[in-house]
């Protein structure tokens, strides 16, 4: 799979790796996902060949840096193919325990990559896309840009490093990302550190054509940083989060998830109520275990290190499928599509502390 460099071309691979496209132009290894009708959902194999090639880019000199991208206009990457892990597990194949490990290594890959990485981040980029651009150096949102970890509407709990970089977005703003699933645009990405640049989507061109121009007398992330400080601005005004905050900051720093919807239910004050009414509603569609599980694992994850993250991520997944609300929420959303999944349990009233507590058994955080 591996690109020539002198290649002026996209690379067309054979038949089952038309799913990520590669080519170097310019000292920069282009790295597209290229499923745009599944909204460039990730599969184990697009997994396999992304890391193939960023291994292969680590050690070629000709190649400075990594510009990861999705095809067409509306994602970037909308997450993982769950209906593949879903018939994976259903079953009895192991395609579903192999994927989250390669998955994350992946992910792993990013965060320490030797060359810096840019990341255009158009469109949805949820779940496993997520995981894919917080470890680039340069993570770049349009105003068409989604981000969300949506994961506890499927009853599945926020990983490729969610338990590493959503607790460590100021105050409780990653606790509420995490818990609630909310999706957010461009100005809360850079507020919240989920992002670094703004450009206008109508720009990607001349950005590409200004990286096929790139002179590289700086160093390659600066030389980055500099073409991005001429186009691109790394701020914006009205972040609906950062009014949001001291009530977000209250309400997700409760001690569980039943008295965060209880006291949001409580709000009388009129300038929060409609926020804390919207946001105990939705809370209450999604799966009261994930939920739980999601917040027990954040707050873990504020004081472990990225890679003990990484494996309390694996520790909870090869329970979760057996164990948790998964399977159901695919069912739900994909296989059924009666979009009303069976909760078990049902409600965050018939939670059991000890049950929740029960996945965290075996883990051992003294590794952090």
């Amino acid at each position: 799979m591996t690109a020539q460099a002198s290649s002026p071309r996209t690379q067309s691979m054979d038949a089952t790796q038309n799913e990520v496209l590669a080519e170097v132009r310019n000292h920069i290894g282009h790295l597209t996902l290229n499923r745009p009708a599944g909204l460039n959902a990730i599969t184990l194999d697009m997994v396999r060949l992304l890391q193939q090639q960023l291994d292969a880019w680590a050690t070629d000199a000709n190649v400075h840096a990594v510009v990861l991208r999705g095809a067409g206009e509306k994602a970037f990457c909308a997450g993982g193919d769950i209906r593949s892990l879903y018939d994976s597990f259903k079953s009895g194949d192991t395609l579903h325990e192999d994927f989250f490990v390669e998955e994350y290594a992946l992910d792993l890959t990013i965060h320490h990559y030797r060359k810096p990485v840019l990341a255009l981040m158009d469109g949805f980029v949820l779940g496993g896309g997520m995981g894919l651009v917080q470890g680039a150096d340069l993570r770049v949102v349009t105003e068409k840009s989604r981000l969300a970890m949506p994961e506890v509407a499927i009853g599945y709990f926020p990983d490729v490093g969610g338990s590493y970089f959503l607790p460590r977005i100021p105050g409780e703003l990653g606790i509420y990302l995490g818990v609630s699933g909310v999706q957010i645009r461009a100005a809360d990405a850079l507020y919240c550190g989920l992002a670094d640049w703004y450009l206008d989507s109508s720009k990607l061109a001349l950005l590409d054509e200004k990286l096929d121009q790139m002179e590289w007398q700086d160093t390659p992330l600066k030389a980055l940083q500099n073409l991005l400080a001429k186009h691109a601005v790394q701020t914006l005004p009205d972040a609906p989060l950062e009014a949001l905050r001291p009530a977000i900051d209250h309400f997700f720093a409760l001690p569980d998830v039943p008295s965060m919807v209880e006291q949001l239910r409580a709000v009388t004050v009129a300038d929060s109520h409609e926020w804390a009414t919207a946001t105990a509603n939705l809370l209450e569609t999604r799966s009261p275990l994930a939920m739980a599980v999601t917040l027990e694992m954040l707050r873990r994850g504020r004081h472990l290190s990225l890679e003990n993250c990484f494996a309390l991520e694996l520790h909870l997944d090869r329970q979760w499928f057996a164990r948790g609300d998964l399977i159901e929420g695919v069912r739900a959303l994909l296989i059924d599509k009666d979009k009303t999944p069976r909760w078990n349990p049902p409600t965050l009233a018939a939670l059991d502390a000890a049950h929740v507590a029960s996945f965290f058994h075996g883990f051992d955080e003294r590794r952090s």
